[in-house]
């Protein structure tokens, strides 16, 4: 090599070694801007949602709460678990053959999977059978280590009834996890 070819060989270096450093110094003396640590630790807690619960009945809210739920976890790509919990009638055990309320779930929890696969989620299905739906849905979520129970409500109440359920009461006491309630307005 001649004198000529190393020192423009050591110029180029040189100047790749003052491009690299400039850039350096320009990313420490442009942090990012600080997070609060109330806001870091909500965005966290939401992070951290990969087992998203999801009682269904077949009805339009609870198909909405199935779809909520896919949006909520999309982005970590979150195991969806859809529960369809079958109520057993104190006069009957709990081991009871109830094949039309099984075959309503098996629907309900079909049309579920059929949206949950809209978002490439993976979908776990679930029956349960419990006393009361409250307890059902709690026992799938200890069950299953769910991170959140996404509940549709639906959108129009009866008589006498309050803004919540004997369902939605259970959930809201007694959940061993987060509970997201999301209710339609109602129409008209």
């Amino acid at each position: 090599m001649t004198q000529v070819q190393v020192s423009l060989l050591g110029v180029i270096i040189a100047i790749i070694f003052t491009i690299s450093m400039g850039g350096i110094l320009w990313w420490m003396l442009h942090p990012p801007p600080q997070i609060k640590p109330e806001v870091a630790r909500a965005r966290r807690s939401v992070e951290t949602l990969k087992r998203i619960l999801v009682p269904t009945s077949g009805k339009p809210y609870s198909e909405r709460g199935i779809e909520l739920a896919c949006r909520l976890g999309a982005e970590h790509q979150a195991e969806i678990v859809l529960t369809y919990v079958i109520e057993i009638p104190r006069t009957m055990p709990l081991d009871a053959p109830m094949p039309e309320a099984e075959e309503k779930a098996n629907q309900a929890l079909n049309r579920g999977k059929e949206i949950v696969e809209l978002h490439h989620l993976p979908p776990v299905l679930l029956i349960e059978k419990a006393r009361e739906a409250g307890e059902g849905i709690i026992r799938a979520a200890k069950d299953n280590q769910a991170d959140v129970i996404v509940l549709g409500m639906r959108t129009s109440l009866r008589g006498v009834q309050s803004l919540w359920g004997r369902t939605t009461d259970t959930l809201l006491r007694k959940a061993p996890c987060e509970v997201i309630i999301d209710k339609l307005p109602e129409e008209g």
